[in-house]
């Protein structure tokens, strides 16, 4: 292989963002899993995988071309090949419009309505409203982004139930808050590349006092709800005890933050940080430690 070929290569996986879609594949195959209980079709699991790994790509790479002028301010991200011209902005466009196409046919002939339904409303939250308005227009555009970010364990799980229930409510409402804190936390220790780029994040918008609070009350009602999973019948005690242990472990960094002194920018890395291990620990064990119960579907949700 050629070295401008594989620089190519290189730079059309780099424009999906590899890192995001590596931790939507965990999330999948936890809410997956949680509703196959034991009985896993693999070669439904594969599918989805892929197909919602495809469709994320797409919308990582239309984000791309979106932000490529506030990219350039920032430093983190003034290096992305959509910013440099490595890969210019129709190439860009023909590609993220080409693997979505195949991801949503994937998850449209393999999975169900109702999955189908989920990847579709959380591509068009990312890239038709967060992108094109509320990450550039409004201190709410976390919010709203959020709940992209918590789509694809509902259509891991509505894959294989075929319905919208109690527990995929719950994932969507846990993964959903969970998005928060992790955000607040990147916009904190990245702080003067949102403000560079005049993106109304909160700590920029509103200071990192109403931030620090923001990121404590969010983990508090995220503790409450992903604790709902275990109450509701929908996995066991183990997963009880590992939500007890990393929510209340991630809500006392949080609470680090008012020390006297603190030096922000390696508090909020480390927020950032656990946020990870937390949400992973929880997508695994809800994988494991799921329990037979009978899902009642709501509304008319069902395939």
């Amino acid at each position: 292989m050629s070295a401008r070929l594989k620089s190519t290569i290189l730079s059309y996986v780099q424009v999906t963002k590899p890192g995001i879609i590596m931790g939507n594949t965990i999330s999948v195959a936890g809410g997956f899993l949680l509703a196959a209980k034991g009985d896993v079709n693999w070669l439904l699991m594969l599918v989805t995988l892929l197909g919602l790994s495809l469709v994320v790509a797409s919308g990582c790479v239309i984000n791309n071309c979106i932000d490529r002028d506030i990219d350039g301010k920032m430093q983190r991200t003034r290096h992305r090949v959509t910013v440099t011209g490595q890969i210019s902005l129709r190439s860009a466009l023909i590609f993220g419009v080409v693997i979505g196409v195949l991801g949503f046919a994937m998850l449209g002939i393999f999975t169900n309505s109702v999955a189908l339904l989920f990847a579709a409303l959380g591509y068009l939250v990312y890239v038709g409203v967060y992108s094109l308005y509320m990450k550039r227009n409004s201190v709410y555009g976390t919010l709203v982004g959020s709940i992209s970010g918590a789509v694809p364990p509902v259509v891991g799980y509505c894959a294989v139930t075929g319905q919208l229930d109690i527990a995929a409510i719950i994932l969507l409402l846990m993964f959903s808050l969970w998005q928060m804190p992790h955000s607040y936390a990147i916009a904190i220790f990245r702080f003067n590349d949102y403000s560079a780029a005049k993106i109304p994040v909160l700590p920029v918008a509103s200071g990192i006092t109403k931030a620090k609070l923001h990121i404590v009350l969010y983990i508090a009602v995220f503790a409450l709800v992903s604790a709902l999973l275990p109450l509701a019948g929908y996995t066991g005690l183990t997963f009880m005890a590992v939500t007890c242990a990393t929510s209340l472990w991630w809500l006392a960094m949080a609470l680090q933050g008012y020390r006297h002194g603190v030096n922000l920018q390696s508090w909020a890395r480390q927020l950032f940080g656990f946020s990870i291990i937390t949400i992973t620990a929880l997508s695994v064990t809800m994988a494991l430690d799921f329990q037979l119960v009978t899902q009642t579907p709501l509304a008319l949700l069902t395939h």
